[in-house]
């Protein structure tokens, strides 16, 4: 089988990294390498970042209604394109096929949100602030801006920011995760035939050197970023000493609250999606599941149960609910924590590990995993584990659980399922994570409202999407006018 080796996109065209170093690229059901990616350097970033600055002075004279007709046009191009991207997606990435197409349907409305900069870009004015003096402000593009992309979304993450970065005339350079590329790859392939001009919109493959020379390039004005919460801090701190605008989204934990009146029945499908979705690898996946009460254990008969009727397989059959984990690095880390689990203590009431799939005995798969009476102490109730594995955590009260979540780490999201309008106002009042979803699972925001945590899972000052986003890729510019 002939291996495809990835290239940058730059200044409108593919062209080859300067680096000799390269990375496989791997189909996580098959276990197989099926393309290679350049680990490209500070060159490569070089020639993206200086296509994008000698195209932002045009870009920006354009009309904020002509670059939103690009995008309009991207939108259709999209939707033309759409199920050959999910696939793409899946096969590289190995979630489940529908789970792609739901990824693809966000890319794709983070567009149609940004289409709205003619009203989310306005600035204001006020008469008279002194005698025969007036005031008004201005939105205004800054220049260059680059993204930082993770694995778990390789589609849907890196367009919470380009739309709206491109549309209100800023200039751009995407840098996909290394691990799963091709899913951008295509879609640039998309971009290049609906014509934008050279130099708005780069790709640059690579890992570490790549990243650090976007974080240290001087032309660049801000950077956006969704991964772990280390990565994220040290993002944040380096473009802190050089002077960058920084979103820099980390980690998760993600606690679950089960209070004794929640309608479990009609739950069950969103719990089971919010804790084993994308194989768990999502910072908005389930990670401690706190049944509060005395029926614990017939919540947790159900959930069992439940979860083992969910099939795992390979993420093109349309039957499947979940796939492999991204990479034999990964599945290895999963089971270790599983095994960290073990030696603390936990029950474990379903056990992923030695699990196997009919037909793909070399796919990177660790099977949905349980444990019972865990601790908030032991590791696998404080650490991000980014896999299918669940911790039951039982909670006597509502603020026992509050406590839980507001003593982790993280503060991405966090989850109630009740009928009781008290307890969702005590969670959303008292918990720490700054996405809170109500009898939904671990739900993801919509393109028009921000995405995002708080404390390590949020560095930096405005989050992903939403109308806040047009603040990060505009700077303001204050008028006083007096006349005589």
């Amino acid at each position: 089988m002939s291996i495809t080796v990835m290239k940058n996109y730059i200044n409108g065209e593919w062209v080859d990294s300067s680096t000799d170093t390269f990375g496989d690229i791997w189909n996580p059901v098959l276990g197989e390498k099926i393309a290679s990616v350049p680990y490209g350097n500070s060159q490569d970033v070089d020639l993206a970042v200086k296509a994008a600055a000698e195209a932002y002075p045009e870009w920006r004279e354009t009309p904020p209604l002509a670059r939103a007709r690009l995008l309009f046009r991207l939108k259709e191009a999209f939707e033309e394109e759409f199920e050959d991207i999910a696939r793409v997606l899946t096969i590289e990435q190995g979630k489940a096929i529908d789970e792609s197409r739901g990824e693809v349907r966000r890319m794709i409305e983070n567009i149609e949100h940004a289409t709205g900069v003619t009203t989310m870009m306005t600035g204001y004015c006020f008469e008279d602030i002194a005698r025969g003096i007036d005031s008004s402000l201005y939105r205004q593009p800054m220049g260059v801006f680059a993204c930082i992309a993770p694995y778990n979304f390789p589609a849907m993450v890196p367009w919470w920011f380009i739309p709206y970065a491109l549309v209100t005339g800023n200039t751009y350079v995407l840098k996909p995760s290394e691990q799963v590329p091709m899913t951008q790859n295509r879609i640039f392939e998309v971009i290049d035939e609906v014509g934008f001009p050279e130099g708005v919109i780069n790709m640059v493959n690579g890992s570490r050197d790549v990243v650090n020379g976007i974080l240290d390039h001087p032309d660049v004005q801000g950077v956006s970023f969704v991964g772990s919460t280390p990565t994220a801090q040290y993002i944040y701190e380096r473009c802190g000493a050089t002077g960058k605008r920084v979103q820099s989204l980390g980690g998760a934990k993600n606690i679950v609250a089960i209070m004794p009146d929640a309608n479990v029945e009609a739950g069950m499908p969103s719990l089971i999606t919010s804790f084993f979705g994308c194989a768990g690898q999502r910072c908005l996946s389930g990670s401690i599941l706190a049944p509060v009460g005395e029926g614990a254990d017939a919540f947790i008969e159900k959930f069992v149960a439940s979860t083992k009727a969910m099939k795992v397989g390979n993420g093109l059959d349309e039957t499947t609910a979940m796939g492999p984990v991204v990479s034999k690095a990964h599945q290895e880390r999963v089971l270790s924590y599983i095994e960290k689990g073990l030696e603390e203590g936990a029950d474990l009431i379903l056990d992923g590990r030695n699990f196997t799939v009919d037909g793909y005995p070399e796919g990177f798969f660790v099977g949905p995993t349980i444990f019972d009476n865990v601790t908030p102490d032991m590791t696998i109730a404080k650490e991000e584990i980014f896999g299918p594995v669940v911790s039951i955590v039982r909670s006597k009260t509502l603020d026992d659980v509050i406590e839980l979540i507001n003593t982790r780490d993280f503060a991405n999201a966090a989850c109630i399922y009740t009928q009781n309008a008290k307890a969702v106002r005590e969670m959303r009042y008292k918990a720490a994570p700054g996405m809170i979803g109500v009898n939904i699972g671990i739900a993801a925001p919509m393109s028009f409202f921000p995405f995002g945590g708080s404390g390590n899972s949020m560095f930096g000052d405005i989050k992903g999407h939403g109308r806040e986003i047009f603040q990060f890729f505009t700077d303001t510019k204050v008028l006083i006018e007096r006349y005589f």
